[in-house]
């Protein structure tokens, strides 16, 4: 489904601290919330909370901020206080002390609800580094510290969540505060860059998760098709951007529409499909290769089989080079070959990771047998690189599913592959059980496999990124 977007409007600040069960928020949840509503120039209302997370509070965390398993036994769950949450919060820019770790905490609880939580954000340990260079910390208690601020209860919500109000007023007070302040805010983009019908808070409003977004020109039609792990982080990047291609979504863009898809490989899949469907004007302009970057494997002076990663036909090498792997991006391919490094005992230097004098670092830490200086014989190296080859080149030719994360947590992501061809894929409820081939036939849509489909899947299954391969 292709979602368009509501617009809102901002009037003022949420203060907002949370203490939780742990640091992770798909595994962990909030145990207190506090809420201070500031206009700008003064504090006008403040919200506090405890809540039962549902779960026992770890003694380290109850040391550090003193809340405990019997204070949260009688508190109401967040779905009681969610709406409150809502109306506190709406029309306002929602700030923190690390807006990361709270935003984050507080989207998931909102999502296991079913319900999307967004908004403008501001961190105000963005804006003390750009404030304060001269500190060497931007930690609360640093700038509870530094401003000399009185507080009773470090780590209970409300207290810091005041403290972090005093912060932000003391910060937005000083020259320019104000101006970082809406840079931060604005994450970097500045308005006249922005297409004549998007708004700000239009882009503000996209969602941060995995999926394909479309440009529409004032016709309605289709012009770019993009995909991304975070949509709106992703449209950011195009409209900050000073190039050629910024330049003509500047002037056509008219729209934004987007298909949310959980799975990132399902992004994949669904972006090169759209692009061949669709014939976007821009995508055509800007046409480069699915998987530009190879790793190359050939015999060195010495004997030795050099592994190397180069753009493809762009590699200069004694002999004739073969390709081992193709994939997306230099990130990918420098990491995927770091992996097979260490997972075969290779020598960094022969795999063209340190290209500096002497022996390789991993030889240093006992890591490499030596083959960087002639220590180890070439056939005895050889061996361990052939090992890493014929596992690299393994074909895909077996039917299987591939389980990863759904749209939203109460649902997971399944695709059907069958001797590299994507059959087609779907959304299955997490308590639904997922068997045998009948049963994944019945939650997918069936869809007409793409040419570089086998790519693709044969890409994430070696990176391993997916939570399930489920053989059938």
């Amino acid at each position: 489904m292709r979602w368009r977007l509501q617009m809102s409007s901002e009037r003022r600040y949420a203060i907002v601290d949370i203490e939780t069960t742990g640091g992770m928020a798909r595994r962990d949840k909030i145990t207190e919330i506090a809420i201070v509503l500031h206009d700008g120039a003064q504090v006008i209302d403040q919200y506090q909370t405890l809540i039962n997370p549902e779960r026992s509070i770890p003694p380290f965390i109850t040391n550090l901020t003193g809340i405990t398993n019997d204070m949260v036994a009688d508190a109401p769950l967040f779905c009681e206080v969610a709406k409150e949450i809502v109306l506190k919060t709406e029309g306002a820019i929602f700030v923190a002390h690390n807006a990361r770790f709270d935003y984050g905490f507080l989207k998931e609880e909102f999502a296991r609800l079913g319900f999307a939580y967004t908004r403008k954000q501001l961190c105000t340990v963005r804006l003390s580094k750009k404030m304060l260079p001269e500190l060497k910390s931007h930690s609360l208690d640093s700038l509870i510290r530094h401003f000399a601020l009185p507080v009773d209860n470090r780590h209970r919500a409300l207290d810091d969540a005041l403290a972090t109000a005093e912060v932000f007023q003391r910060i937005t007070n000083m020259g320019k505060g104000l101006d970082e302040m809406g840079e931060i805010i604005n994450l970097g983009i500045k308005e006249a860059r922005l297409p004549a019908n998007i708004s700000l808070q239009f882009i503000h409003d996209l969602p941060e998760a995995p999926g394909v977004y479309y440009f529409h020109d004032e016709d309605g039609n289709v012009i770019y098709v993009g995909k991304s792990i975070h949509i709106k982080k992703r449209v950011i990047q195009h409209f900050k951007e000073n190039t050629s291609k910024s330049g003509k979504m500047q002037q056509r863009v008219h729209d934004i529409t987007y298909t949310l898809t959980g799975s990132e490989l399902i992004a994949v899949l669904l972006e090169n499909s759209e692009i061949k469907h669709l014939q976007p004007e821009i995508n055509r302009a800007q046409r480069r290769k699915s998987f530009p970057f190879a790793i190359y494997y050939y015999f060195d002076e010495g004997g030795y089989l050099q592994l190397k990663v180069r753009k493809k036909n762009r590699i200069e090498t004694p002999g004739t080079a073969a390709i081992l792997h193709e994939l997306p991006d230099h990130h990918s391919a420098i990491s995927y070959l770091r992996g097979l490094t260490d997972q075969y005992a290779l020598c960094q230097k022969k795999s063209d990771i340190d290209t500096g004098p002497g022996p390789c670092f991993y030889h240093q830490v006992g890591k490499c047998a030596g083959a960087c200086i002639g220590k180890e014989a070439p056939d005895d190296y050889n061996l361990r690189v052939r090992e890493a080859v014929a596992a690299t080149q393994q074909n895909i030719d077996e039917d299987f599913a591939l389980i990863d994360q759904g749209r939203s947590p109460d649902e997971k992501s399944i695709l059907l592959i069958s001797k590299g061809r994507v059959m087609g894929w779907g959304y299955v409820e997490n308590d639904t059980p997922i068997v045998t081939v009948e049963d994944v036939i019945d939650h997918i849509q069936a869809r007409s496999s793409m040419p570089e489909d086998h790519k693709f899947v044969a890409h994430f299954v070696r990176m391993g990124k997916f939570e399930k391969l489920f053989r059938l």
